[in-house]
């Protein structure tokens, strides 16, 4: 074994903390574009969540376009394991 491996291990690379990194920046920015124009931003994201109605986010600093790029599934099911303090379950295969 050489000794170079020992010393700079393999870093890994995570899809879903990616995913949940980008998640969590878009949501931030759109939280502050919707506070700068003086909404209530969580009011206004969950009436989004709740209805996909992209007309409860602002299109100030392009919030609208940039929050329909987020799976709302995918996003619920981060907030609710974020809020139950669980790791989400491992994926299983679909059928139907």
């Amino acid at each position: 074994m050489d000794g170079f491996n020992s010393v700079n291990p393999t870093i890994t690379f995570s899809i879903k903390k990616e995913a949940e990194r980008q998640m969590r920046k878009t949501l931030t920015e759109v939280y502050k574009a919707l506070l700068e124009k003086g909404h209530d931003p969580i009011n206004q994201i969950v009436g989004y969540l709740l209805t996909e109605d992209p007309t409860y986010i602002t299109s100030y600093n392009n919030a609208r376009s940039e929050i329909r790029k987020i799976d709302r599934e995918e996003l619920l099911q981060t907030m609710v394991h974020h809020y139950l303090s669980v790791s989400p379950p491992p994926p299983q295969n679909q059928r139907r």
